[in-house]
């Protein structure tokens, strides 16, 4: 770790009188697990949505800085060219294509970089059906890597809760991403779906080099994943550490308590 691919400074996101966002400033390093957490309401999805291009706040700036060391500024930018220029991300409720296959679900995202236009589209010339052999290739490796290969061609809307959630992961690693931002990808999911989860998210970073950054409920899964972690509460950054650190602050244990997430420290020992 050591270049910044997030530098997030003085970011501050209005829906009318409602702050949902108050003068945030956080930055996650190249190669960082890192989570932000914090009670329901508390601004973490805005957050998720204001680094994706989905909502630009009216003060403050957010810059990605890809492993080529080229900035962009992330407000202002649509969604897809955000998605583009190398961040994915998964939803807090899924947003898979229920009637398609597992296979055809990650083909989407794998296809999502081939710039063919209509007009390749259409000819499907040589070069339209390399690509689809290509594309045809990452979507059978990813299946392989999130250990969904025996179920490729089960519609995605029969696979269980935890498949679902790899499947979410295989195709946002399908975009090509440098960071991979999760929303709750542990929601819905039983113990033993969970260990297999934290091993998968693991093994994106360390053999596929791509940053994560994760917002989560489940503390005991944050504190075994995250290097570090913010701590949002009705919008603005309260804490940031370590998971040591996180768990001894009096100010995110106060932040917790009354909420459905009390008892932070208890839960991650």
């Amino acid at each position: 770790m050591g270049s910044l691919i997030f530098d997030v400074q003085d970011v501050t996101l209005r829906f009318g009188g409602v702050v949902s966002l108050n003068n945030v400033t956080l930055h996650q390093n190249r190669g960082e697990i890192l989570a932000i957490i914090g009670p329901n309401g508390a601004g973490k999805t805005s957050l998720f949505n204001s680094l994706t291009g989905v909502y630009a706040p009216q003060e403050g700036t957010i810059l990605f800085t890809n492993s080529q060391d080229k900035s962009i500024s992330v407000i202002g930018k649509k969604p897809f060219r955000v998605s583009n220029a190398g961040v994915a991300r998964t939803f807090q409720a899924s947003r898979m294509f229920s009637a398609m296959t597992t296979f055809e679900n990650v083909k989407i995202g794998a296809e999502s970089h081939r710039g063919l236009g209509v007009v390749g589209a259409m000819l499907k010339g040589p070069a339209t059906r390399r690509d689809d052999r290509n594309s045809d290739q990452a979507t059978k490796e990813l299946l392989e890597f999130v250990g969904l290969t025996s179920q490729a061609n089960t519609i995605a809307a029969s696979l269980s809760y935890g498949a679902r959630r790899r499947l979410e992961i295989a195709r946002g690693l399908a975009t090509k991403p440098e960071v991979l931002l999760l929303d709750e990808p542990a929601a819905g999911t039983n113990p033993a779906e969970k260990i297999e989860l934290a091993q998968l998210i693991r093994r994106v970073r360390d053999e596929m080099g791509v940053s994560i950054l994760l917002i989560e409920h489940d503390m005991k899964l944050v504190m075994s994943l995250a290097e570090r972690l913010y701590v949002l509460n009705f919008g603005s950054v309260i804490a940031s550490g370590t998971p040591d650190e996180i768990r001894a602050n009096p100010v995110v244990i106060e932040a917790y308590l009354g909420s459905a997430d009390a008892g932070v420290a208890e839960e991650t020992k």
